[in-house]
């Protein structure tokens, strides 16, 4: 539970950092500067992670990387160009639910009712927190939300790729092989990128130090969190991480003296059931 707060904790800064990001490199140049920051990272760990790729697990190694991270990447990059960090929260716990859905259809994994009635507890909770909102979430151009709607659906694929197909890696390993593709193609693109408008902007120093602090905390050792907490549950409880971050959210506010609502305060509770209800499940499962 303590990694699991730590890493919505962690994740939770995401969005702004995305945000300060995009004030001055396109939604391209911030994916691929992510990606690529990362393997340099995690670097260090490939020379041994390497060793570990045969081939039956090259095939998952490639969704990892690319389905898993680099175009999850561009898609939050190019939804936050458009939609408010709000909305992005919302969707982005749209993940522990494409997980199970997934896992149930494709790798026939056993979902106990109770861990079910949580993912939707959960995200109502999420939903919850916005609702003061939920009138002009789909307005305007927030349709690129469904970018991030896409993204979680990746991610869902992801989580049970890594559980099924890569449990014999250790979670360092795995979190060094998790860049080592898509980080040197992004560099190579990155090469070639034109940053005359990145330059024109007041503060591309401070924002460049937003991408790599997002890229080290946000991605890499977020990753390896993430990968540990994996390893030590099932993929649908792990991606419940995605339900806490929003509360954080609310938190920071409260202590830059933001109001909160009494509704939040009910949907935070909320958020907190479903997440024991998902947690509940899993034992559940397990005893099965």
């Amino acid at each position: 539970m303590v990694l699991l707060l730590v890493l919505s904790m962690i994740w939770g800064t995401s969005f702004i950092l995305t945000k300060r990001g995009l004030e001055s490199y396109s939604n391209f140049q911030l994916a691929a500067f992510r990606m690529l920051i990362c393997s340099v990272v995690m670097l260090p760990f490939l020379f041994r992670a390497v060793k570990l790729i045969n081939k039956k697990n090259i095939g998952p190694i490639l969704i990892m990387n690319i389905i898993g991270n680099g175009i999850p990447a561009l898609l939050f990059a190019t939804a936050q160009t458009k939609v408010e960090s709000s909305l992005a929260g919302i969707l982005n716990s749209l993940t522990p639910l494409f997980t199970m859905i997934v896992g149930m259809f494709w790798y026939k994994i056993k979902t106990h009712w109770i861990g079910v009635l949580g993912i939707f507890i959960a995200f109502a909770g999420a939903v919850g927190l916005f609702s003061e909102n939920l009138s002009t979430f789909f307005s305007g151009q927030n349709w690129y939300g469904l970018l991030i709607a896409l993204a979680t659906f990746f991610y869902g694929i992801n989580s049970n790729n890594v559980k099924q197909n890569l449990k014999d890696m250790d979670s360092i390993s795995i979190t060094a092989l998790t860049y080592f593709i898509i980080g040197p193609a992004c560099g190579i693109y990155l090469l070639f990128s034109d940053f005359s408008y990145a330059l024109s902007t007041p503060h591309y120093v401070q924002n460049f130090l937003s991408i790599a602090a997002l890229a080290v905390f946000g991605s890499a050792l977020a990753s390896l969190g993430w990968n540990v907490l994996l390893k030590r549950t099932t993929a649908v409880a792990a991606s419940s991480v995605t339900y806490i971050i929003p509360l954080f959210a609310i938190v920071w506010g409260m202590l830059d003296n933001e109001k909160i609502s009494v509704i939040q305060l009910s949907s935070m509770g909320v958020i907190l059931l479903g997440v024991f209800l998902v947690n509940k499940g899993k034992e559940n499962s397990l005893k099965q």
